[in-house]
Protein backbone atom coordinates (compact mmCIF):
# COMPACT_ATOMS: atom_id res chain seq x y z
CA UNK A 1 0.00 0.00 0.00
CA UNK A 2 1.39 3.25 -1.10
CA UNK A 3 1.62 6.09 1.25
CA UNK A 4 0.33 9.78 -0.12
CA UNK A 5 0.74 12.52 2.02
CA UNK A 6 -1.17 15.53 0.44
CA UNK A 7 0.44 18.79 2.18
CA UNK A 8 -1.84 21.57 1.31
CA UNK A 9 -5.14 19.28 1.94
CA UNK A 10 -7.39 22.05 3.09
CA UNK A 11 -6.81 23.86 0.17
CA UNK A 12 -9.16 23.73 -2.85
CA UNK A 13 -7.14 21.26 -5.10
CA UNK A 14 -6.15 19.73 -2.20
CA UNK A 15 -9.63 18.51 -0.53
CA UNK A 16 -10.06 17.63 -4.12
CA UNK A 17 -7.24 15.45 -5.06
CA UNK A 18 -8.26 13.82 -0.89
CA UNK A 19 -11.67 13.03 -2.15
CA UNK A 20 -10.87 11.10 -5.18
CA UNK A 21 -8.41 9.25 -3.52
CA UNK A 22 -10.67 8.43 -0.05
CA UNK A 23 -11.21 4.87 -0.23
CA UNK A 24 -8.26 2.95 -2.44
CA UNK A 25 -7.43 -0.03 -1.25
CA UNK A 26 -4.37 0.43 -2.67
CA UNK A 27 -3.47 4.38 -1.23
CA UNK A 28 -3.00 4.81 2.59
CA UNK A 29 -3.53 8.52 2.93
CA UNK A 30 -1.18 10.35 5.60
CA UNK A 31 -3.16 13.17 7.05
CA UNK A 32 -1.88 16.35 8.73
CA UNK A 33 -5.11 17.75 10.53
CA UNK A 34 -5.77 21.57 10.19
CA UNK A 35 -5.21 22.13 13.96
CA UNK A 36 -0.92 21.45 13.32
CA UNK A 37 -0.42 22.52 9.56
CA UNK A 38 2.25 25.13 10.71
CA UNK A 39 4.20 22.55 12.28
CA UNK A 40 6.93 22.24 10.93
CA UNK A 41 7.84 19.04 12.97
CA UNK A 42 4.99 17.10 11.55
CA UNK A 43 4.88 18.24 8.21
CA UNK A 44 8.51 17.46 8.27
CA UNK A 45 7.63 13.67 9.46
CA UNK A 46 4.88 13.16 6.94
CA UNK A 47 6.59 14.41 4.37
CA UNK A 48 9.56 11.98 4.85
CA UNK A 49 7.29 8.81 5.50
CA UNK A 50 5.19 9.44 2.75
CA UNK A 51 6.07 7.16 -0.58
CA UNK A 52 4.54 9.84 -2.60
CA UNK A 53 3.94 13.71 -1.90
CA UNK A 54 1.53 16.20 -3.12
CA UNK A 55 2.19 19.76 -2.74
CA UNK A 56 -1.28 22.15 -3.33
CA UNK A 57 0.28 25.11 -1.62
CA UNK A 58 2.12 28.19 -3.09
CA UNK A 59 5.04 28.32 -4.57
CA UNK A 60 7.48 29.22 -1.51
CA UNK A 61 5.65 27.44 0.80
CA UNK A 62 6.15 24.03 -1.67
CA UNK A 63 9.83 24.95 -2.03
CA UNK A 64 10.45 24.65 1.43
CA UNK A 65 8.66 21.36 1.21
CA UNK A 66 10.77 19.98 -0.99
CA UNK A 67 14.30 21.02 0.74
CA UNK A 68 12.87 19.40 3.68
CA UNK A 69 12.53 16.21 2.14
CA UNK A 70 15.57 13.90 3.18
CA UNK A 71 14.34 10.53 2.34
CA UNK A 72 15.73 9.87 -1.64
CA UNK A 73 12.47 7.42 -1.69
CA UNK A 74 10.07 9.85 -1.87
CA UNK A 75 9.05 11.14 -4.82
CA UNK A 76 7.01 14.66 -5.09
CA UNK A 77 3.93 15.34 -7.12
CA UNK A 78 4.09 19.67 -7.00
CA UNK A 79 0.55 21.41 -7.93
CA UNK A 80 2.25 25.07 -8.04
CA UNK A 81 4.23 26.86 -10.04
CA UNK A 82 7.51 26.97 -8.37
CA UNK A 83 9.30 23.90 -10.97
CA UNK A 84 7.48 23.62 -14.00
CA UNK A 85 10.58 24.99 -15.91
CA UNK A 86 13.17 23.57 -13.45
CA UNK A 87 15.11 21.03 -15.93
CA UNK A 88 15.54 19.35 -12.77
CA UNK A 89 12.07 18.44 -12.63
CA UNK A 90 9.59 16.36 -15.23
CA UNK A 91 7.17 18.00 -16.45
CA UNK A 92 3.33 16.07 -15.70
CA UNK A 93 1.28 16.65 -18.73
CA UNK A 94 1.22 12.68 -20.00
CA UNK A 95 0.20 13.86 -23.14
CA UNK A 96 2.47 16.51 -23.87
CA UNK A 97 4.63 13.89 -26.52
CA UNK A 98 5.29 10.29 -26.74
CA UNK A 99 7.87 8.78 -23.84
CA UNK A 100 6.49 11.33 -21.12
CA UNK A 101 4.80 9.12 -19.21
CA UNK A 102 7.90 6.91 -19.20
CA UNK A 103 9.90 10.66 -18.11
CA UNK A 104 6.91 10.70 -14.86
CA UNK A 105 6.94 6.80 -14.40
CA UNK A 106 10.83 7.38 -13.78
CA UNK A 107 11.15 10.42 -11.70
CA UNK A 108 11.16 11.67 -8.24
CA UNK A 109 10.54 14.67 -8.83
CA UNK A 110 6.86 16.17 -11.06
CA UNK A 111 5.99 19.23 -11.84
CA UNK A 112 2.18 18.82 -12.46
CA UNK A 113 1.03 20.99 -15.12
CA UNK A 114 -1.10 24.18 -14.50
CA UNK A 115 -4.72 24.76 -15.86
CA UNK A 116 -4.27 27.52 -18.70
CA UNK A 117 -0.88 25.90 -19.40
CA UNK A 118 -2.76 22.25 -19.77
CA UNK A 119 -5.08 23.82 -22.83
CA UNK A 120 -2.68 25.97 -24.40
CA UNK A 121 -0.08 23.17 -24.99
CA UNK A 122 -2.56 21.02 -25.72
CA UNK A 123 -3.37 23.23 -28.84
CA UNK A 124 -0.10 24.43 -29.64
CA UNK A 125 2.62 21.41 -28.72
CA UNK A 126 0.99 19.29 -31.72
CA UNK A 127 1.17 21.88 -34.38
CA UNK A 128 4.62 23.46 -33.86
CA UNK A 129 6.24 19.90 -33.76
CA UNK A 130 4.77 19.10 -36.74
CA UNK A 131 5.47 22.24 -38.17
CA UNK A 132 2.12 23.32 -39.09
CA UNK A 133 2.53 26.43 -37.22
CA UNK A 134 6.01 28.04 -37.09
CA UNK A 135 7.89 28.69 -33.41
CA UNK A 136 8.18 32.09 -33.91
CA UNK A 137 4.88 32.61 -34.68
CA UNK A 138 3.51 35.45 -32.40
CA UNK A 139 -0.04 34.70 -31.47
CA UNK A 140 -2.55 35.20 -29.03
CA UNK A 141 -4.68 33.02 -26.31
CA UNK A 142 -7.65 34.05 -24.50
CA UNK A 143 -9.04 32.33 -21.74
CA UNK A 144 -11.83 31.89 -19.29
CA UNK A 145 -11.75 30.15 -16.35
CA UNK A 146 -14.73 29.29 -13.64
CA UNK A 147 -13.38 30.84 -10.70
CA UNK A 148 -12.48 28.18 -8.13
CA UNK A 149 -9.30 28.34 -9.87
CA UNK A 150 -9.21 32.06 -8.03
CA UNK A 151 -8.94 30.59 -4.54
CA UNK A 152 -10.79 30.28 -1.28
CA UNK A 153 -10.75 34.30 -1.54
CA UNK A 154 -12.14 34.34 -4.98
CA UNK A 155 -14.92 31.68 -3.78
CA UNK A 156 -15.93 33.31 -1.23
CA UNK A 157 -16.61 36.43 -3.07
CA UNK A 158 -18.21 34.84 -5.70
CA UNK A 159 -20.55 32.83 -3.69
CA UNK A 160 -21.49 35.80 -1.61
CA UNK A 161 -23.43 37.22 -4.80
CA UNK A 162 -20.61 40.28 -4.87
CA UNK A 163 -18.67 38.51 -7.72
CA UNK A 164 -18.64 39.83 -11.58
CA UNK A 165 -20.39 37.93 -13.90
CA UNK A 166 -17.41 38.00 -15.95
CA UNK A 167 -13.91 39.81 -15.65
CA UNK A 168 -10.51 39.94 -17.19
CA UNK A 169 -7.78 40.10 -14.77
CA UNK A 170 -3.57 39.85 -15.26
CA UNK A 171 -3.87 43.07 -17.61
CA UNK A 172 -0.13 43.21 -17.02
CA UNK A 173 -0.15 40.20 -19.74
CA UNK A 174 2.68 38.60 -17.10
CA UNK A 175 0.58 35.58 -16.34
CA UNK A 176 2.22 32.99 -14.18
CA UNK A 177 1.48 30.09 -16.46
CA UNK A 178 3.38 32.12 -19.81
CA UNK A 179 6.59 30.58 -18.94
CA UNK A 180 5.57 27.40 -19.20
CA UNK A 181 3.63 27.50 -21.85
CA UNK A 182 6.31 29.24 -24.22
CA UNK A 183 9.15 26.37 -22.57
CA UNK A 184 6.46 23.42 -23.26
CA UNK A 185 4.53 24.21 -26.80
CA UNK A 186 7.90 25.06 -28.65
CA UNK A 187 7.12 28.45 -28.96
CA UNK A 188 10.03 30.96 -29.53
CA UNK A 189 7.78 34.02 -29.35
CA UNK A 190 5.98 34.91 -25.95
CA UNK A 191 2.40 34.80 -26.56
CA UNK A 192 0.32 37.45 -25.14
CA UNK A 193 -2.07 35.69 -22.72
CA UNK A 194 -5.51 37.27 -21.58
CA UNK A 195 -7.10 35.28 -18.97
CA UNK A 196 -10.77 35.86 -17.37
CA UNK A 197 -12.78 34.35 -14.76
CA UNK A 198 -16.77 33.93 -14.94
CA UNK A 199 -19.43 33.01 -12.69
CA UNK A 200 -19.49 29.70 -12.36
CA UNK A 201 -17.48 27.46 -10.58
CA UNK A 202 -15.28 25.12 -12.13
CA UNK A 203 -14.84 24.45 -16.47
CA UNK A 204 -12.53 26.79 -18.43
CA UNK A 205 -11.98 27.65 -22.37
CA UNK A 206 -8.89 28.46 -24.22
CA UNK A 207 -8.86 29.71 -27.71
CA UNK A 208 -5.99 30.40 -29.95
CA UNK A 209 -7.36 32.11 -33.22
CA UNK A 210 -4.87 32.07 -36.08
CA UNK A 211 -5.35 34.04 -39.99
CA UNK A 212 -4.65 30.85 -42.19
CA UNK A 213 -1.34 32.76 -43.61
CA UNK A 214 0.26 31.78 -40.22
CA UNK A 215 -0.19 28.33 -40.79
CA UNK A 216 1.60 26.08 -43.23
CA UNK A 217 -0.92 23.96 -43.88
CA UNK A 218 -5.06 24.16 -43.97
CA UNK A 219 -7.41 23.73 -41.20
CA UNK A 220 -8.46 20.14 -42.16
CA UNK A 221 -4.76 19.33 -41.50
CA UNK A 222 -4.55 20.59 -38.03
CA UNK A 223 -7.39 18.77 -37.43
CA UNK A 224 -6.07 15.50 -38.86
CA UNK A 225 -2.82 16.77 -36.68
CA UNK A 226 -4.94 16.65 -33.85
CA UNK A 227 -6.53 13.72 -34.61
CA UNK A 228 -3.46 11.39 -34.70
CA UNK A 229 -1.31 12.93 -32.05
CA UNK A 230 -4.43 12.58 -29.33
CA UNK A 231 -5.40 8.94 -31.20
CA UNK A 232 -4.40 6.90 -28.18
CA UNK A 233 -5.09 9.08 -25.34
CA UNK A 234 -7.59 8.23 -22.54
CA UNK A 235 -7.79 11.86 -21.44
CA UNK A 236 -8.02 13.99 -24.19
CA UNK A 237 -10.33 14.06 -27.14
CA UNK A 238 -9.88 15.61 -30.42
CA UNK A 239 -12.76 16.71 -32.10
CA UNK A 240 -13.49 16.79 -36.02
CA UNK A 241 -12.96 20.19 -37.66
CA UNK A 242 -16.22 22.23 -36.89
CA UNK A 243 -17.93 19.79 -34.87
CA UNK A 244 -21.32 20.58 -33.87
CA UNK A 245 -22.24 18.32 -31.35
CA UNK A 246 -20.90 19.95 -28.79
CA UNK A 247 -22.58 23.03 -29.08
CA UNK A 248 -26.24 23.97 -27.45
CA UNK A 249 -28.41 26.37 -28.38
CA UNK A 250 -27.36 27.23 -32.11
CA UNK A 251 -24.02 27.63 -31.92
CA UNK A 252 -22.77 28.44 -28.00
CA UNK A 253 -19.71 26.32 -26.45
CA UNK A 254 -19.94 26.04 -22.54
CA UNK A 255 -17.38 25.88 -20.32
CA UNK A 256 -18.83 23.67 -17.93
CA UNK A 257 -19.88 20.57 -19.91
CA UNK A 258 -16.44 18.58 -18.34
CA UNK A 259 -16.81 19.71 -14.86
CA UNK A 260 -16.03 16.83 -12.38
CA UNK A 261 -14.04 15.11 -15.15
CA UNK A 262 -10.24 14.61 -16.38
CA UNK A 263 -10.92 15.05 -20.09
CA UNK A 264 -9.84 17.80 -22.27
CA UNK A 265 -11.26 18.46 -25.64
CA UNK A 266 -9.45 19.47 -28.64
CA UNK A 267 -11.81 21.72 -30.79
CA UNK A 268 -10.91 23.29 -34.22
CA UNK A 269 -13.08 25.77 -36.24
CA UNK A 270 -12.80 27.50 -39.19
CA UNK A 271 -14.60 30.11 -41.41
CA UNK A 272 -16.15 28.65 -44.84
CA UNK A 273 -13.18 30.03 -46.94
CA UNK A 274 -10.78 28.56 -44.24
CA UNK A 275 -9.22 31.79 -43.74
CA UNK A 276 -9.53 32.26 -40.72
CA UNK A 277 -9.63 29.50 -37.86
CA UNK A 278 -9.95 29.56 -33.69
CA UNK A 279 -8.69 26.36 -31.92
CA UNK A 280 -10.20 26.00 -28.93
CA UNK A 281 -9.40 23.57 -25.58
CA UNK A 282 -11.99 22.79 -23.07
CA UNK A 283 -11.38 20.96 -19.92
CA UNK A 284 -12.25 21.24 -15.72
CA UNK A 285 -9.94 23.43 -14.52
CA UNK A 286 -9.65 21.45 -11.18
CA UNK A 287 -10.11 18.38 -12.97
CA UNK A 288 -7.74 17.68 -15.61
CA UNK A 289 -6.58 21.72 -15.01
CA UNK A 290 -4.87 20.60 -11.14
CA UNK A 291 -6.23 17.46 -9.34
CA UNK A 292 -7.14 15.32 -12.02
CA UNK A 293 -3.79 15.59 -13.42
CA UNK A 294 -2.06 15.29 -10.25
CA UNK A 295 -3.98 11.75 -9.47
CA UNK A 296 -3.30 11.00 -13.33
CA UNK A 297 0.66 11.59 -12.50
CA UNK A 298 0.48 9.53 -9.04
CA UNK A 299 -1.20 6.52 -10.61
CA UNK A 300 1.34 6.68 -13.30
CA UNK A 301 3.92 6.95 -10.40
CA UNK A 302 2.40 3.93 -8.97
CA UNK A 303 1.80 1.76 -12.10
CA UNK A 304 -1.59 1.30 -11.84
CA UNK A 305 -4.57 1.86 -13.94
CA UNK A 306 -4.24 5.66 -14.95
CA UNK A 307 -7.90 6.41 -14.48
CA UNK A 308 -7.99 5.22 -11.43
CA UNK A 309 -10.34 7.74 -9.03
CA UNK A 310 -11.08 9.47 -12.41
CA UNK A 311 -13.79 7.88 -13.83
Amino acid sequence: MARIFIDGEHGTTGLQIAERLAGRSDIELLSLPLERRRSVEHRRELLNAADVVILCLPDDAAIESVSMIENANTAVIDASTAHRINPDWVYGFAELAPGQRDKIRASKRIANVGCYATASIALLRPIIESGLLPADAAINLIGVSGYSGGGKALIEVQESGQGDPFAFYALGLSHKHLPEIQMWSGLQTKPVFLPSVGHFPTGMLVALPLHASQLNGSAQQIADCYASWYANERFVHAKPLNTQDVLVRGGFLPAQTLSNTNVLEVLPYASASGEELVLIARLDNLGKGASGSAIQNLNILLGCDEAASLE
